[in-house]
């Protein structure tokens, strides 16, 4: 497949980002895709802001779901071009572009092609949703929902009713009611996860940004690390033409990071540099972090630099060097929200994560199971350390859904270098998502590669979610850790082996 550069327009026939406009008392926005996690946020941030909001989506409810029914938002669980000819009809249709890339011919968009109602990304609706609001976009390959997540708790705790959108479900207790994408609040912030795919985060102008990494990722988007540096770089550029001086928390101990923040020498807006990492500066970093201790309980940390008066120690619930660096960004942007340090220490060290962030699903037999959403191999190395740091008695088995077959084609030797380092490995097959050619690889071949990498480590392909549940139940002992990681059904792997450890 040959990369293309990330604009929300390329192939999705959906309308380029605009500058975003408040979103009108009953305008009509009727959303396709609605089970997803960005879109179901989309419609319920419209439905705050005073929309008339429908939503469909073929796959049926989702655990993103209840929340718009709880709301009083209409679903259907088909597509229809009666959703696009109703009287009257909506004023506009947000379209995930996983559809449009799919199924462009789908009976409701070409309904709305012919009837000139506009087709827009999910992202312009929340971008509007945010007009009047601080925007802070929380960007980077890695790390997004984990650290949205904790800047809302944060920010709550502070007292500054936040309002979100994180790709990732925050717990009830975040958002007022059932465990959603979305945190409605009455306060300035509005906290969004920016993704950069295909250019998702265009219609995102923050005024406050964080940036926690920059590395190859999407190989049918980016060419390499220069494209995605460059992808960076140009949102952040692209932000300070409609805000005054927008603000950069970039964590800098990461090489691509520090390669965007390079970028914008000339660039208006204000720069906070934080890094996990000692060494020379140029002048005193805004934050700089020291891990204490990194134990069962989680991971003791030391903050120091021009943001603080004095040092400070955070004791956090979360594990892994990854989670250390997060925290940083985290407290970078809340200080520069006007967060007091004493809050800010007090509350990094209460939040417990997101869901599908290393989340603790139960234990059964003797077997604790985790999942995350990992499917990057940074991403899974650092979820395999953090799960050594929590459980570190424990025979850990890496199980893992490959998400997409171009992914997984293009980082095969680096993913199986990755999950050989796991006890043993069950590779479930791959989640196709927008890939039109499923021949260019297999999970055999990534459970042959990992094999190979290490003699006599288990690494087999039992086949879908549901027979590696089942192979799983079959093969784990007491005493085993299993991480269960993936971003299409993985998370049914879970489901199933806790269903089946608890018979």
């Amino acid at each position: 497949m040959t990369p293309i550069r990330g604009s929300a327009d390329v192939g999705s026939g959906l309308a380029p980002a605009r500058d975003a406009r408040p979103i009108s008392e009953g305008e009509r926005i009727h959303v396709v895709g609605a089970g997803g996690a960005g879109a179901s946020a989309a419609a319920l941030l419209a439905h705050h802001r005073g929309a008339s909001v429908s939503g469909c989506d073929p796959g049926g409810p989702s655990p993103y779901t209840p929340p718009l029914v709880s709301a009083g938002i209409h679903l259907d669980w088909m597509h229809s071009a009666a959703h696009v000819n109703g009287v009257p009809p909506p004023d506009r249709l947000a379209v995930t572009k996983a559809l449009t890339a799919v199924d462009p011919n789908n009976a409701e968009l070409v309904a709305a092609r012919a009837a000139a109602i506009p087709l827009e990304p999910w992202q312009q609706v929340i971008a509007d949703a945010a007009v009047g609001k601080t925007l802070v976009g929380v960007a980077g390959t890695h790390g997004k929902s984990t650290s949205s997540g904790w800047l809302v708790h944060v920010l709550t705790e502070a007292g500054l009713d936040p309002i979100a959108f994180v790709g990732a479900l925050l717990p009830g207790r975040l958002t007022g009611g059932l465990p959603s994408t979305v945190r409605w609040g009455q306060g300035a912030p509005f906290v969004v996860e920016a993704d950069e795919y295909a250019g998702n985060f265009d219609p995102y102008r923050p005024d406050l940004a964080i940036l926690t990494s920059a590395e190859w990722d999407h190989p049918d988007v980016f060419a390499d690390r220069a494209a995605v540096v460059d992808c960076f770089a140009t949102w952040l550029e692209r932000a300070a033409v409609t805000v005054a001086q927008p603000v950069l928390v970039a964590n800098v101990g990461e090489e691509g990071v520090a390669e965007v923040v390079g970028r914008l020498r000339g660039w208006p807006g204000l720069v906070h540099e934080i890094s996990l990492a000692t060494g020379t500066w140029e002048s005193e970093p805004f934050l700089v972090g020291t891990i204490l201790a990194a134990e069962s309980g989680g991971t003791t940390l030391r903050m120091e630099g021009a943001a603080l008066a004095s040092p400070g120690i955070a004791r956090l619930r979360l594990a892994g060097r990854h989670n250390a660096a997060n925290a940083l960004g985290v407290a970078g942007a809340a200080l520069a929200l006007g967060v007091a340090p004493d809050v800010l220490m007090a509350a990094l060290g209460s939040f417990d994560g997101v869901g599908r962030r290393l989340e603790r699903k139960g234990e059964g037999r003797g077997v604790v199971v985790y999942d995350d959403y990992g499917h990057h191999p940074t991403a899974i190395r650092e979820t395999l350390a953090a799960l050594r740091q929590l459980e570190p008695r424990r025979r850990v088995w890496a199980v893992y859904e490959p998400l997409t077959y171009h992914r997984t084609a293009a980082m095969l030797e680096e993913f199986a270098a990755v999950l050989a380092t796991a006890d043993a490995v069950a590779i479930a097959d791959i989640w196709a998502g927008r890939d039109p050619d499923t021949t260019i690889v297999s999970a055999a071949a990534l459970a042959e590669a990992t094999a190979r990498r290490r003699p006599g480590l288990t690494a087999v392909a039992p086949g879908s979610v549901e027979q590696t549940a089942d192979w799983l139940a079959r093969s784990v002992r007491p005493g085993d850790a299993v991480l269960v990681m993936g971003g299409g059904k993985s998370y049914r792997i879970a489901e199933l082996l806790l269903e089946a450890l608890s018979e």
